[in-house]
């Protein structure tokens, strides 16, 4: 069994934001002080969307079937790909809300998403900018490290183990 069709572009819009964000956010960071806050904007904008659309991507799975572990993996591996899997998703969340939190923060809230609608803080003391920035930073470089591993996995299975399960998320059948 393959992953759905819609099942692989969620997977793969959700893989180009996140790896947009994380560039973005590192690129951003060097830029001069007074160049900054219009990229925090955008990063912020982008940033709303990735929530939402990280929570349909979950209902999304929870509520459509999931292709089995392929035949013969090693208990260890089951548990692995879950442990990652579902650790994906708690970062995902996690990084994104700590910067939502974030966002709140600053002297001028990033709250618009691109002009479209405002998004409420749900944190607003200056106070705890220092706080919140560490929590994004560490929370964004775990999702990095953690999705660096989802790669790795795809490609040992891929190249070592030679079984489907990175073949059933590129293929274009379904």
């Amino acid at each position: 069994m393959s992953w759905s069709p819609t099942s692989k572009l969620l997977h793969w819009a959700g893989a180009a934001l996140i790896l947009f964000l994380l560039i973005h956010g590192f690129w951003m960071t060097g830029l001069a002080r007074e160049a900054r806050f219009a990229q925090y904007e955008m990063h912020a904008a982008v940033g709303y969307l990735f929530i939402a659309f990280t929570l349909a991507r979950l209902v999304w799975r929870w509520t459509h079937e999931v292709p089995p572990q392929p035949a013969g993996a090693a208990r260890w591996e089951v548990v692995a790909a879950h442990a990652g899997h579902w650790g994906l998703y708690l970062l995902m969340l996690a990084s994104a809300l700590s910067g939502w939190a974030l966002a709140g923060t600053f002297k001028r809230p990033l709250d618009s998403v691109f002009g479209w609608f405002r998004v409420p803080p749900i944190v607003q003391d200056a106070s705890l900018h220092g706080a919140m920035e560490q929590a994004h930073v560490v929370l964004s470089y775990a999702l990095a490290l953690l999705v660096a591993v989802h790669v790795a996995s795809a490609f040992y299975h891929h190249l070592w183990k030679k079984d489907e399960v990175m073949r059933r998320m590129v293929s274009s059948g379904s």
